[in-house]
């Protein structure tokens, strides 16, 4: 990006989901090139020759009567382009042995070390849902397991489970972005025996799984839960975020209707994660 005008937008969300994955996915029909999820929106990036001032005109999220997105745009010369991302990316560490970090980040002494060039993919760590879904990913075994990431963004959840001998892993995600940045960090992070899809779970088919990984928003589990169960081995994990503490029942309802029982739960500033057990 040297050398190059960017404009920066910031939006501030409310309520966070699923407007935030809706507004992500409009945006990514413009020409906007990075996003950097922040815990009440997020910042977006275009490049300045690729601007024009109704841009936005036509993005629908943003004229949603339910739902509040303000925001505002500035400038950002070639010269505070570095300064800007790495005030916004900042590295995240779970627990004392995981890292999720930029490359210009210093290496930090942790068992898994993850970098992460997030370009339009969500899955830098720092939203509430991948922390938690990184926690469980830490606390679980999972050498030889088969294991599949759902919406797998940026990658990040799927590499840490390569990380710890999971084997095979694969990775899903509908947004051509999403795929190729998942596929760029992938090998950024020498994980190269993850294989990554473009597409939803109807690209799933006889393949059993020991654990199924899925940070997506609450609507969309609820369509798919019925699918992943069909897919997990027996006694296989579910682990699922991207919701508030208050959808824990009605995830809970249609996963019990599938014979998937709530092993745990975790929360963090009303985000949750929960991790459910096939019979």
């Amino acid at each position: 990006m040297s050398g190059k005008i960017y404009i920066e937008y910031s939006f501030k969300i409310q309520p966070l989901q699923p407007a935030c994955d809706i507004l992500l996915a409009e945006l990514g029909e413009l020409p906007f090139e990075s996003f950097i999820e922040e815990v009440d929106g997020m910042l977006a990036y275009i490049l300045q020759e690729d601007w024009y001032p109704e841009i936005l005109d036509l993005v629908r999220i943003l004229h949603e009567p339910e739902i509040t997105i303000s925001f505002s745009f500035r400038e950002l010369q070639p010269e505070n382009w570095n300064a800007s991302w790495e005030q916004h990316f900042k590295p995240i560490f779970v627990g004392d042995t995981c890292a999720v970090r930029a490359p210009f980040h210093e290496i930090p002494d942790v068992d898994f070390d993850i970098v992460i060039v997030p370009k339009m993919s969500f899955g830098t760590g720092h939203h509430e849902t991948t922390q938690l879904m990184l926690a469980y990913l830490l606390k679980y075994e999972f050498e030889g397991k088969a294991v599949l990431d759902m919406g797998c963004g940026t990658g990040v959840l799927a590499i840490l489970a390569a990380m710890k001998d999971a084997q095979p892993v694969h990775a899903i995600d509908n947004d051509p972005w999403c795929y190729l940045n998942a596929l760029e960090n992938v090998d950024r992070n020498g994980q190269n025996h993850i294989q990554v899809f473009e597409g939803d779970a109807g690209l799933l088919t006889g393949q059993k799984y020991d654990c199924i990984l899925a940070n997506i928003n609450r609507n969309s589990l609820l369509t798919d839960i019925p699918k992943y169960a069909l897919h997990l081995s027996k006694k296989g994990w579910l682990m699922v975020s991207g919701f508030y503490t208050e959808d824990i029942p009605v995830i809970s309802g249609i996963c019990m209707e599938h014979q998937l029982y709530l092993t745990e739960q975790t929360t963090m500033n009303n985000w949750a994660a929960v991790v459910y057990s096939l019979k």
